[in-house]
């Protein structure tokens, strides 16, 4: 038994390293600013992340292009930025999860209350309808011989396309993949999300509020120091999670032939962290363990969410289509390092706003498209916090220092921060004559970025939903049109830029299920006569076709 054990173990070894393809696994955690003891913050006991972080690139210079999840997401399944796929409003409808939901609600954006655009018109739910071109990255990985899972988390801005994943449940993972297939693995860790600082009130603290640091653009509160401390325990929480999938993978004999990802979908869950557009809410934890470990220690290059998707196509030495903005940081394909990173900030949930950014290795430069609103936004789901509330009260008795002022307060047409002298970004420089050299060169490094790169918001959210959305009504895809060619199977789909899906079936009886193994159409296949074929087309933003059964 023990031989035949040995010899399952050598020809599964010999599966695996003789892959042309590296493994490639994602774990992706919710709300986290760079935190953790690898960053010099030793507050929250995270061993494996300490272990992981001995054995990989540690990245400092790492930022979302937005302060929350869709829209950031929007940016990584893409290599786009949100403001040139038009997804960068906060949250357009709720495909959050799987596949995510392909009903739109035509009233409302949010439950219960009227949300509107800059310019007064009223909102609805609806899917990011993306240009025509733009696949979400994985297609690719697919196409080129990859085996794909998400789990479980989408929120793109759009409901998942068939075509993107092999796998996108909860149940998704690489051990179901075919013996030998490389595979791209995504693990989404939702316990530090921002919602866990009161879901999670019931939970014991294993971070002792007394010992907490209050960053100075909070009051220093027992309530304050209690729900850092949640957020401190929820990170020691998720380090166990990440133990569990760290450990499947040795379990299989993957870890040193797996390129290991880890990192936050934007920064913190505390307020004036999560939704802003200053380091509180865009600088994250970021690392990248290597085939054997082999690239160890610290990288400062600047390095934004549009650049993952071309990084990863690079990693498994595939082209990355010219629309992704984003360049490759790795890989065969590895292009010219960023000197700086943009990011933006519009609608979060029921509050309108357009804010740019530049971010330098230094300097942090912000253009106000309306400086006489509040840098504070009065989020209903943000008063969950358990020390939102009370903050707010010590707003109204004046209680609040002059730097916890500042976030209540109106903006400036222009903000420049001095990111090395002041990580909290509070010394707003853009008025200082010592800095006009530096304001005058981050000012035309915007404006050169603006020139080349469309700005959606620059139409109104209202019109850019009727363009997508003509009359309000969801465009369909066309169903997918079949024919044969010297014995081969040719699919195609009227519709511009939609993706096919199929799968072979015995018999007609089979009903369409999105967790059913649906393949990539990227080539002409063959099918032996007598068997079924199913095929479904879809283009990001509209609704899918019918599925079409077609006999053999």
């Amino acid at each position: 038994m023990k031989k035949y054990i040995s010899l399952l173990t050598i020809l599964y070894s010999i599966a695996i390293f003789s892959q042309n393809q590296p493994n490639i696994l994602w774990i992706v955690t919710e709300d986290i600013s760079p935190t953790l003891s690898m960053y010099g913050d030793t507050t929250a006991k995270t061993p494996t992340l300490d272990k992981l972080a001995a054995e990989s690139m540690v990245y400092t210079n790492v930022f979302a292009p937005v302060g929350v999840c869709a829209p950031s997401r929007s940016a990584i399944i893409t290599g786009v930025q949100p403001t040139s796929l038009g997804t960068m409003h906060m949250r357009a409808g709720k495909d959050v999860m799987s596949w995510g939901k392909r009903v739109y609600k035509t009233d409302k954006l949010k439950n219960g209350v009227d949300v509107v655009d800059m310019d007064g018109n009223p909102l609805r739910e609806y899917a990011s309808v993306i240009p025509a071109d733009v696949k979400c990255f994985p297609q690719y990985l697919r196409a080129d011989g990859y085996f794909c899972t998400n789990n479980e988390k989408t929120d793109y801005q759009f409901a998942a396309p068939i075509t993107a994943w092999d796998e996108n449940n909860a149940e998704a993972h690489w051990r179901n993949r075919p013996n030998g297939m490389p595979f791209f693995s995504v693990f989404n860790i939702g316990i530090t999300h921002e919602s866990r600082l009161w879901k999670n009130d019931d939970l014991p603290l294993t971070v002792n509020p007394d010992a907490v640091k209050v960053p100075p653009y909070l009051p220093d509160t027992k309530a304050t120091r209690k729900t850092i401390a949640r957020h401190y325990s929820n990170v020691e929480l998720m380090d166990k999670e990440v133990a569990v999938i760290i450990n499947q993978l040795r379990e299989d004999g993957l870890y040193d032939n797996t390129i290991i990802f880890f990192y936050s979908d934007h920064g913190g869950p505390l307020p004036r962290q999560k939704r802003e557009i200053y380091d509180s809410g865009l600088h994250v934890p970021f690392m990248i363990k290597d085939i054997n470990s082999k690239t160890i220690g610290t990288n400062d290059q600047m390095i934004s969410f549009v650049d993952l998707a071309p990084t990863i196509l690079s990693i498994a030495n595939i082209a990355a289509p010219e629309y992704m903005q984003g360049a490759a940081f790795l890989g065969s394909k590895k292009g010219i390092e960023n000197n700086y990173i943009f990011a933006s900030s519009d609608r979060f949930d029921e509050y309108s706003d357009r804010t740019r950014a530049i971010r330098t290795k230094k300097f942090l430069y912000l253009k106000n498209y309306y400086p006489e609103l509040t840098k504070y936004k009065d989020v209903g789901y943000r008063k969950n916090i358990p020390m939102m509330n009370p903050m707010l009260a010590q707003k109204e008795n004046n209680e609040l220092t002059d730097a916890q002022m500042i976030w209540f307060g109106t903006k400036t047409s222009e903000e420049l921060y001095d990111c090395e002298n002041d990580p909290h970004n509070l010394h707003n420089l853009a008025n200082d004559p010592t800095y006009k050299k530096e304001l005058e060169a981050m000012r035309a490094t915007f404006k050169g970025y603006q020139k080349n790169h469309v700005d959606l918001a620059e139409i109104g959210e209202a019109t850019l939903i009727e363009k997508g959305w003509p009359n309000g009504v969801q465009p369909t895809t066309a169903k997918t049109d079949i024919k044969k060619e010297q014995g081969k199977i040719i699919l195609n789909c009227d519709t511009e830029g939609a993706s096919i899906a199929y799968k072979i079936a015995d018999n007609p009886d089979e009903k369409f299920n999105y967790n059913d193994h649906w393949k990539l159409y990227s080539k002409p296949i063959n099918i032996e006569k007598g068997k079924y074929l199913y095929t479904i087309s879809e283009r990001i933003g509209y609704k899918e076709s019918e599925v079409v059964l077609h006999k053999l």
